[in-house]
């Protein structure tokens, strides 16, 4: 499935938030050219290890993790000729990508503003750590910087004065992939809008606004109660029982989400008079006596192993499951069953989640060695002897 066919992207983003976005352009069919400098590339190349290949094949495995489907294409547009190449491939694009600082690429000749004067179709899309305007602007962007300053630290970890207690950052870059996220919906939007007015867009994302955006119901309560949420480790703001507990031989995640399904645990724990009790009698009030409620399940699951429970829980229709190390998680039977993780070329990738009419997509191109495909790519701009002029004096590689 590739319904991105003849979609041609510029990738001129590195390191995450932008290779994320364009990754999943790739993988729903777009040709994507990944423009790197010569001799080293997207920065997260060498952010290792652990390494995968040997030698000059030798890349980081974070630079395979959002890289999939693109062709690379080494081009120094610091240099005036490497510029006059990029701004040549974006009048044949529809979708120009770029992270740098805003107004970085200005000075290349690179802005929205003339690369769309010079291809009105084009969709250019800048992702920046604050947004092309306001009083942080010019500031970079991180996704650890974002995690802090949008709130997300301030509900992660365990709660003050319990041990290990304070602010925590997610396990994964949550601020730059949700950004990419956003930003591919926001391509793709365009690319629609564009099929009836016959003009590209200019799309401003910033990862501050995606951070604040993604504190979903935490940001919704503290706009409601005018409360700052504490963080609760692994419990739930709104909802009682929803956390891990300790069976007799590891934890499990029990996840209440309604009464019914709490009526159905008090059952299979053999206390169905938690479900009379007025403190428990609905989630309301299992939130208000959180302290009693957790108390009680904690001592009845405690007594038997993980795996009774979990068979039981799963009858029951109760949301439940494990706590997998990530060598788990890849190799669950469900995830074998998926194909979540794939074999390209001899590079173990965790591949596309997405499904369509019941077939993958996801692209079949593995993350490219620096400078693979410039030549391809400047093919039908450049001879040979043009190409091998340019390449002895490093603008391309």
């Amino acid at each position: 499935m590739r319904p991105l066919k003849g979609i041609r992207v510029l990738d001129l983003s590195r390191v995450l938030a932008g290779p994320w976005c364009t990754q999943l352009l790739a993988d729903l069919g777009a040709e994507v050219i990944k423009v790197e400098r010569p001799g080293s590339g997207d920065d997260t190349r060498h952010w290792g290890p652990p390494w995968h290949g040997e030698g000059d094949r030798r890349v980081a495995a974070y630079f395979l993790s959002c890289n999939r489907g693109k062709k690379s294409a080494a081009i120094d547009f610091a240099r005036p000729e490497g510029a006059a190449l990029v701004r040549k491939l974006a009048g044949q694009a529809d979708v120009v990508v770029e992270n740098f600082k805003v107004g970085g690429l200005g000075k290349f000749g690179l802005d929205a503003a003339k690369l769309r004067a010079a291809n009105p179709r084009l969709i250019y899309a800048s992702i920046t750590g604050f947004g092309q305007d306001g009083p942080y602007a010019d500031r970079a962007g991180y996704d650890f910087i974002i995690q802090g300053m949008g709130g997300m630290m301030s509900v992660t970890g365990l709660p003050d004065g319990e041990p290990g207690g304070g602010p925590m950052r997610a396990g994964v870059a949550i601020a730059d992939l949700f950004t990419g996220m956003y930003a591919c919906a926001a391509i793709l939007a365009s690319l629609y809008a564009r099929e009836k007015t016959g003009e590209g867009a200019t799309i401003d994302m910033a990862l501050f606004d995606t951070q604040l955006a993604v504190m979903a119901n935490q940001a919704s309560n503290t706009l409601i109660s005018g409360k700052d949420p504490p963080r609760q480790g692994n419990t739930h703001p709104n909802i009682v029982p929803y956390q891990p507990f300790e069976a007799a031989d590891q934890p499990i995640i029990i996840a209440v989400g309604n009464d019914r399904q709490f009526a159905r645990l008090a059952d299979i724990c053999g206390h169905r008079e938690w479900v009379g009790d007025e403190r428990f009698a609905s989630n309301g009030a299992r939130v208000a006596n959180r302290s009693d409620m957790v108390s009680l399940v904690a001592d009845v699951i405690r007594e038997r192993p993980a795996a009774e429970w979990l068979d039981q829980l799963e009858a029951a229709g109760i949301p439940a499951g494990p706590i997998n190390l990530v060598t788990q998680a890849l190799s669950d039977i469900q995830a074998q069953h998926r194909q979540m993780v794939r074999t390209i070329a001899g590079t173990p990738l965790v591949g596309s989640p997405v499904r369509l009419d019941g077939h993958r997509a996801d692209s079949d191109l593995p993350p490219p060695a620096l400078g693979e495909h410039t030549d391809e790519v400047l093919s039908g701009l450049l001879n040979g002897d043009e190409l091998a002029g340019l390449r002895a004096s490093g603008v391309i590689g």
